[in-house]
Order: C-alpha cells, then sequence, then structure tokens
C-alpha cells in the first residue's frame, strides 16, 4: 500500500489524495507538520532532502516527491493522462505552469493570510504575489473559454493540478468573482466521480 506523507492544507499534497482516491487506490496518509518544522527534521529528510510535502512512498524505502512528478507517475496508463504524446506533453506544460506561475503566488498569500494567520510578516509581498496570481488566473481564464476542461476537452491530472490552488484562492485574498470560466470549471472539477475536497 502507498504511503501518502501529507500536510491536510497543502494543495500539492491535496492533489495526490485526490487523484488517489479517484483512482480507487488505497494509501496510508502519513501527517506532516510542516508549520512546526516536521519537513527539516532528518527523519523526513532521508525521504524528501528538499524537505517538502508530498512524499509518496512506493515501497518501503523507495519514496517520490514533486506533486507533479507524482501525480504523472500514478496517471500514467488511466484516463487522467492522455495517451497521444501531443496531449501528453500538454498536459505537462500545464503541470509546469502551474508550479511556476500558478501555485507559487496563489499558495504564499494563502499560507500566510489563512494558515499561518501572519499576513503582517510578509504585507510588503502579498500584494506581489497577488499580481503574478491573478496575471495566471487570467491565462486560465482565456485558455477556458471555449474548453470545458484543460486538455483534450476531458479531466486530467491537468485540470487537477490547477485546481488544488484556484478552489481555494479566496483564502489568499483573490477575488475570483472576475472569472466567470474559472468558477465554472471549478464547478465540473467538483462534479467529478469520487471528488473530495482539500479538508477530507
Amino acid at each position: 500500500m502507498y504511503r501518502l506523507h501529507d500536510f491536510q492544507q497543502s494543495g500539492n499534497s491535496y492533489k495526490i489524495r485526490l487523484l488517489l482516491t479517484q483512482l480507487e487506490i488505497p494509501f496510508e496518509a502519513i501527517p506532516v507538520n510542516i508549520i512546526q518544522g516536521e519537513t527539516k527534521k532528518s527523519e523526513f529528510i532521508t525521504k524528501n532532502p528538499k524537505g517538502k510535502v508530498p512524499v509518496l512512498e512506493i515501497q518501503p524505502g523507495i519514496f517520490l516527491a514533486e506533486s507533479g512528478s507524482i501525480l504523472l507517475y500514478l496517471a500514467e496508463g488511466t484516463k487522467f493522462l492522455p495517451s497521444d504524446s501531443l496531449e501528453k506533453a500538454q498536459v505537462t506544460e500545464w503541470l509546469f505552469f502551474e508550479q511556476y506561475s500558478l501555485s507559487a503566488n496563489l499558495s504564499r498569500p494563502r499560507y500566510f493570510i489563512s494558515i499561518l494567520k501572519q499576513p503582517e510578516k510578509v504585507s510588503h509581498l502579498i500584494k506581489h504575489w497577488q499580481m503574478l496570481g491573478y496575471q495566471a488566473l487570467d491565462v486560465m481564464e482565456n485558455h477556458l473559454q471555449n474548453r470545458s476542461f484543460f486538455v483534450g476537452d476531458r479531466y486530467t491530472i491537468a485540470d487537477i493540478s490547477l485546481f488544488a490552488y484556484t478552489h481555494v484562492a479566496e483564502e489568499g485574498k483573490f477575488d475570483l468573482n472576475k472569472y466567470p470560466g474559472i468558477k465554472a470549471w471549478i464547478a465540473r472539477v467538483q462534479s467529478q466521480p469520487k471528488h473530495i475536497t482539500i479538508k477530507d
């Protein structure tokens, strides 16, 4: 059985829980408290030297980190990852975009405002992150103008990856009301079979 080392409020961890659940793959969730610095302890560093969650323990002593890599590993050969080489590359393109342009700028305001509840610690940075986050949301809204999902017009790990931090963006004081395409897409993702919330 897979063991998933995660922090429940982490969008990156949530992506993996969601895909495992929708694939009906049993797993054991191992809580790791990032606020208390547990990812920096030697016991965790042996699993992921980068000191981050999520980490998927595939079998004893074999660990896979980085949410995009874990999604690709789990989705291979399933309906969540296209077999067509171009569509597969397009999925990967969105995974890269999500990590560099989206989650980096949606997750940080959310972390300090709603998880740590200490926005004053980085008030000078929050506006900058929000500006970049809105730029990423603009890209997504434009892409969704004539599409139901991000690749091949069907639900894939590209949607799972992008959904994780977008659907909780308001916890970082982002206003999603100006993004009707994104809000409709969020509802479509939430209507998928075996969907779970970030709190599940």
